[in-house]
């Protein structure tokens, strides 16, 4: 399993070159994009493709060669295999056959993502990848990304990015996210801004809605986030005290900037509360 570079070229290890040079044949996800790799390296081996769409039925392919005694890679188009990205169908089949499995790192625009984020507070991260497309599910997941305080990075298309910052900014309020366009490559961009800002950042030159996107949600300091329930709660209390609960909470959204969701559902909880004694 040999990483590839997810941009610049220069960030392909030797280690890397040294594999694909002794190898008998690349298996790749996509041949276009591989052909052009081999090419700069002057390299000259056969390819042949193991994708999504045939990693099960290629794997056999692949484990037939190496029965033969031949040594072969795997790459993705961009990063290391498995990630988001072709590959593990291919391990597991391999690791089932008897046969090792060998693991030469190289890029990620996860890893890379979280270098540059300069997120403080959290310790460790989930990856999330790409959300669902659209519809309830996407809504969903983006609900449940809200909800977790931790640090979680995710992948977005170009076409879907805008949408995307919407979410994030609805729903996670004032907490920091960081945005990597083309990582390593010509026009790299690296932001961190509160989600709430996201839409406006993006809005404010056309060219940042261009490329492949890496988002890192940083993660909310316990403290800070009991705290800012605390404050929300005093908002609600009082909006709550005067208002019917559905304008409370528009009100108090637009006062603290926090997810309408969430605070409807603090709100919905302070009201069904018994009241305190005097």
């Amino acid at each position: 399993m040999v990483a590839t570079p997810i941009g610049n070229l220069a960030d392909l290890t030797l280690r890397a070159i040294h594999v694909l040079s002794l190898v008998d044949a690349v298996a790749c996800e996509d041949t276009r994009h591989t052909t052009p790799l081999m090419r700069h390296l002057g390299l000259d081996k056969p390819l042949f493709a193991v994708h999504q769409h045939n990693e099960q039925s290629s794997a056999g392919d692949v484990i037939a060669r190496l029965a033969r005694g031949e040594r072969v890679a795997y790459v993705s188009d961009a990063g290391t295999p498995a990630i988001s990205d072709p590959g593990a169908a291919l391990v597991a089949a391999v690791v089932a056959s008897g046969r090792a499995v060998v693991a030469v790192p190289g890029a990620s625009s996860v890893i890379t993502a979280v270098s540059v984020a300069g997120d403080t507070v959290g310790n460790g991260f989930r990856f999330i990848g790409f959300l669902p497309p659209k519809g309830n599910e996407r809504a969903l997941a983006v609900q449940a990304l809200a909800a977790d305080n931790g640090t979680q990075v995710l992948f977005e298309a170009p076409h879907r990015i805008e949408s995307l910052a919407q979410g994030l900014a609805e729903r996670c309020g004032g907490r920091a996210v960081t945005l990597c366009r083309e990582l390593t490559k010509q026009f790299e961009t690296v932001a961190t801004v509160p989600a709430s800002a996201l839409p406006a950042w993006l809005a404010a030159d056309v060219n940042r809605l261009r490329g492949e996107f890496v988002l890192v949600v940083h993660a909310v300091a316990a403290a800070a986030s009991t705290d800012t329930t605390a404050r929300h709660d005093i908002v609600l209390q009082t909006l709550l005290a005067e208002l019917p609960l559905k304008q409370a909470v528009s009100l108090a959204a637009s006062l603290t900037g926090a997810a309408r969701n969430a605070l409807y559902a603090r709100a919905l909880a302070l009201k069904d509360a018994p009241p305190t004694d005097p």
